[in-house]
């Protein structure tokens, strides 16, 4: 058994970008953003960029949800069976970077009033329901099972009320050059034998699970901010900062989140789920003019503890539509940029004239 568990897994690792295209089409009837198999909900993605400090978050002590099994997990070495997928993960596959901290779980979005609902989660919550669906729809393929079970379980995947729901904040960086009007983005390649999502895929940069940054009261409390979660993925992402930062971490004392705060300006264009995975991002955009940019980033790095940074690409249609439409783009990312084109006008009008 757990051979058979290693060969879907792998199978699941060297296929998703198609596996994730071709889950898509399990869903005909929810809307998708952009043009991309990135799932959504009427009313997730607005009609044009949000600043994002319009969106206000709530928190409401509500972790309730029963647990889908999953009667594809593979046997212990006992003869038991694992208990989850995150805890199969752990013993056979686990990828580099692979902690259960505790995460903000998304209980309602209701975007039309510019609020998102969230209580407590844990990261392994998103594995145990998100991984297992893709291992299912990827047993199917390789003709292993018949039914999606638990896919058919869960029903909507942009309901969270369905399955425990972390999300994820994806951030396209656009560095403006005011004299040219020209802007660069930054991508990152997810090494495979370090994440434990979307590895072998290109994604935008940064993204991080909305968490605190510790799991203590306080932090739970000090970090409950989109824009303080983005503000610590900048540091370890693109300059490959370690993750402590004080505990409570005082934002209006650290340089760094000083001056990110003041020079970036930033967006919200949507939010989608993962038709493969079931993994739901908010889908931002920070915007620099390129002096304090290279100020800030003057350290970008090459690699981080999650993969290769890619040098920066002009911010053109052709390289747009290369990473949107060929390249194994994460469905998040694609979605991202393709709305972040659609709405060029504004993002890179806004940063010339501010």
């Amino acid at each position: 058994m757990p051979a058979q568990w290693l060969e879907v897994r792998a199978h699941l690792g060297e296929h998703r970008h198609a596996l994730a295209v071709k889950a898509a089409a399990e869903y005909p009837d929810i809307p998708r953003v952009a043009g991309t198999p990135l799932l959504t909900s009427p009313g997730w993605t607005p009609a044009a960029p949000i600043p994002l400090d319009a969106i206000e978050l709530r928190y409401r002590k509500d972790s309730s949800f029963s647990d889908i099994t999953d009667d594809l997990l593979p046997c212990t070495a006992d003869g038991g069976r694992y208990r989850s997928y995150s805890a199969a993960m752990a013993d056979l596959a686990a990828p580099a970077v692979f902690q259960n901290r505790s995460t903000y779980r998304l209980l309602e979005a209701d975007l039309a009033a510019g609020l998102l609902t969230f209580g407590d989660g844990t990261y392994f919550d998103g594995i145990d329901v998100g991984e297992a669906c893709a291992h299912e729809y990827a047993a199917r393929e390789l003709g292993l099972v018949g039914e999606l079970r638990l896919r058919s379980a869960i029903g909507d995947p942009c309901d969270p009320s369905r399955r425990p729901t972390n999300v994820a904040i994806s951030t396209l960086t656009l560095r403006l050059d005011r004299e040219s009007g020209d802007a660069t983005f930054y991508l990152h390649w997810r090494d495979p034998q370090r994440v434990g999502h979307a590895g072998g895929m290109y994604q935008v940069l940064p993204v991080g699970i909305f968490q605190a940054s510790g799991d203590e009261p306080g932090n739970v409390a000090n970090d409950f901010s989109l824009w303080r979660c983005m503000i610590r993925e900048f540091a370890e992402e693109m300059l490959g900062a370690s993750e402590e930062h004080g505990s409570p971490i005082d934002y209006d004392a650290w340089p760094f989140a000083r001056s990110l705060t003041s020079s970036a300006r930033r967006w919200y264009l949507g939010m989608g789920v993962d038709p493969l995975t079931f993994a739901t991002d908010v889908l931002t955009v920070v915007v620099i003019h390129a002096p304090q940019f290279d100020s800030l980033f003057g350290g970008l790095v090459t690699n981080n503890d999650e993969g290769r940074v890619l040098e920066g690409l002009p911010f053109t249609e052709e390289n747009v539509s290369r990473y949107v439409h060929d390249e194994p783009t994460q469905a998040a990312g694609a979605a991202l940029l393709a709305l972040a084109w659609q709405h060029r006008e504004t993002l890179l009008q806004q940063g010339l004239h501010n």
